[in-house]
């Protein structure tokens, strides 16, 4: 549909507009297949749990952006899957991995829509919500209403309030 619309792949214009280390994983988050079923091998979602709480304890050696297994496990798991390892990070290491994130906010919120998408959505709506926010945040009260309709609208909903 991006193509049709635009005559060049989603992954070309991410690739051409986004600079920085953000580059390698968000063309990779829009560009990778996942596999969108249930089945759930949990001994692997220990591992990446570990595989991710080792490369957040070893930030200050690689970047976790730059960092080859953080982009594979969070391009490539399913979303069922990732939601398990942010179980699992949290009963391994006793804290939320997107609290672990806070040095780094894009990556912070590419968790929480791979792991916690009504966290990261009840954010969205809260600064879209706010009086002085400019059209473009605005309008994303309008998407998350659209997108989230028929799945999770009810559980942010509540959340928020």
């Amino acid at each position: 549909a991006y193509h049709c619309l635009f005559d060049h792949s989603i992954e070309e214009d991410a690739a051409h507009c986004i600079k920085g280390s953000e580059r390698k994983l968000l063309v990779a988050l829009v560009s990778a297949y996942r596999y969108d079923g249930k089945k759930i091998n949990y001994e692997t979602t220990k591992s990446d749990a570990k595989v991710l709480g080792n490369a957040i304890k070893n930030v200050d050696k690689k970047s976790l952006l730059e960092d080859d297994e953080v982009v594979r496990i969070l391009t490539t798991r399913s979303k069922p899957h990732l939601k398990k390892v942010y179980r699992q990070y949290k009963k391994i290491f006793d804290k939320n991995l997107d609290e672990d994130l806070d040095t780094d906010l894009r990556l912070k919120e590419i968790v929480q829509c791979l792991c916690t998408p009504h966290k990261y959505f009840i954010k969205v709506l809260d600064a879209s919500l706010k009086n002085d926010v400019d059209m473009k945040v605005k309008k994303a009260l309008t998407r998350i209403i659209v997108t989230r309709a028929n799945t999770d609208i009810k559980q942010i909903g509540d959340e928020f309030q």
